[in-house]
């Protein structure tokens, strides 16, 4: 079964690779060093999490792998431009992103700042893309569930937070909190989108999509604490122990390494359980495990 995962997942990040390097303008197309920079933050490698969540989702109700990149490619762009302005010396003010230069330390903070917002409009730009050859109703959808997972109530509304929180000692529920809007809330937009490319999702199902994505999405967080604590820069391929430098509450200063990582466990187990009922779910369970089991 792992080899059989193995395969389709290199597939599936080989095949979303090639879409965004479609879809991203050519860097010759003026204005060059603005597409220069989409294409560096985006084109810098990267796991696929969330195309991969939103495949695995697409699946359980029978949709097209054509149909899911294009929706997993604006998933994918908008997480690419949130990276981008998390950088910025106005927010987290980092110099290494998957192992090379932030945008801003590559091309400049200005460049950056657009290459951000431009990531986020080619997003919304692709959900009405010919190659997304699904109902209009389910499309309006899309862009809501994304608008809203990306907005003050999801991940710009997480970041806020943390922000507001840097320096400050912060409770449990409160840091839950944050990471279901900074983190969970794109993954769910992920499992959301790749659902809503086959046929329409019946409510247990997305009952029970929901409550996987929201335990995956805090175990996401939840081993991306841990790794920061216990990883080198090197390996980590972004500034690690920067938790630690700024003051900021985490899942491990909260709980320690060994309760932190009980309650990853935790939560992978709710994830399991959640889609245990739906047919074609394996590589959902496949991926919360590879969500539990990243060194990166």
């Amino acid at each position: 079964m792992q080899t059989e995962f193995n395969d389709w997942m290199t597939e599936r990040q080989q095949g979303i690779e090639h879409a965004l390097d479609e879809f991203l303008p050519d860097p010759k197309l003026a204005p060059a060093r603005l597409h220069e920079a989409m294409r560096h933050a985006v084109l810098s490698g990267g796991k696929r999490i969330r195309p991969l969540l939103a495949y695995a989702a697409g699946e359980v109700f029978g949709a097209t792998t054509q149909h899911v990149t294009v929706a997993a490619c604006a998933v994918e762009l908008v997480h690419a431009y949130s990276l981008v302005h998390d950088d910025l010396p106005c927010m987290d003010n980092d110099v290494l992103r998957r192992g090379k230069p932030t945008c801003h330390v590559a091309f400049g903070e200005a460049t950056a700042l657009l290459a951000g917002d431009s990531l986020q409009t080619l997003a919304f730009e692709l959900l009405t893309h010919e190659g997304l050859a699904i109902p209009a109703v389910a499309r309006l959808d899309m862009i809501r569930l994304l608008s809203q997972a990306s907005g003050s109530r999801g991940m710009a509304g997480g970041q806020a937070i943390d922000l507001d929180s840097t320096g400050k000692s912060i409770e449990l529920p409160e840091l839950e909190m944050m990471h279901i809007l900074k983190t969970g809330a794109l993954i769910k937009a992920s499992i959301q989108l790749g659902a809503l490319c086959g046929k329409a999702p019946y409510p247990a199902a997305t009952e029970a999509l929901n409550r996987y994505a929201h335990a995956v999405g805090l175990a996401f967080q939840v081993i991306d604490d841990i790794l920061d604590a216990t990883t080198s820069t090197q390996d980590l391929g972004k500034t690690a122990g920067k938790d630690a430098a700024q003051n900021k509450s985490t899942y491990v200063t909260l709980l320690g390494i060994r309760h932190a990582r009980e309650l990853a466990d935790d939560l992978h187990k709710q994830a399991l359980a959640a889609i245990a009922p739906l047919p074609a779910s394996q590589h959902l369970a496949d991926l919360a495990d590879l969500i539990m089991d990243r060194k990166s």
